[in-house]
């Protein structure tokens, strides 16, 4: 699975190649690596930035900001893997802009190169994923159940609600988004 994730990520460094996009100019955009993400997570990868230049560090109310990094950690989650490798690229590039210059959050330097990488390569690289689509458009099924631990319902319209975690007295203080109904917990997975 590691070679796959290495095979795409070199793919995609080749095509933002082809539209002008370099990333392997390590004197203007830094060391970057990949790898899979240590913790099982909901997110598709991460970008994790080390070594902040410091010429280009500017002041906002009292804190810092930077504009570029020294060293870039993209992390993926395994979970992406199962995708289609379009899907698997669309993650890796998405992680990738994080890296250029002033692209270290999803502000206009960040939609500008999403923006140029949907029209010239045809990606969808948003700030957010469709998990479920992105299943549909697999060809997986997707089950949302199988991702948490908590089913709660409404016992006035039996909408159904899947939570990794409740918080102290959930079932009293919050009522069903779509009618206000009271809630109940339905299922509880045990954890080992």
């Amino acid at each position: 699975m590691e070679e796959k994730l290495l095979s795409l990520y070199k793919e995609s460094i080749d095509e933002l190649k082809s539209i002008g996009i370099d990333l392997k100019d390590e004197k203007n955009i830094g060391k970057i690596d990949i790898a899979f993400s240590k913790r099982n997570n909901k997110r598709y990868g991460c970008c994790r930035q080390e070594k902040p230049d410091t010429k280009t560090a500017y002041k906002v109310k009292r804190k810092i900001y930077y504009k570029s990094y020294d060293i870039h950690h993209i992390e993926i989650s395994k979970w992406v893997m199962e995708l289609t490798n379009e899907k698997i690229k669309n993650t890796i590039i998405h992680e990738l802009i994080h890296c250029l210059p002033e692209c270290n959050n999803h502000g206009t330097e960040f939609k500008k190169y999403a923006k140029i990488v949907n029209e010239k390569l045809g990606y969808n690289i948003s700030r957010l994923g469709d998990k479920r689509q992105d299943f549909v458009d697999s060809n997986l099924e997707f089950k949302e159940e199988n991702l948490y631990k908590y089913k709660i319902q409404c016992i006035d319209c039996n909408q159904l609600y899947y939570r990794k975690k409740l918080l102290k007295n959930f079932i009293r203080k919050y009522r069903c988004g779509k009618c206000n109904g009271k809630l109940i917990i339905i299922e509880q997975k045990r954890t080992l």
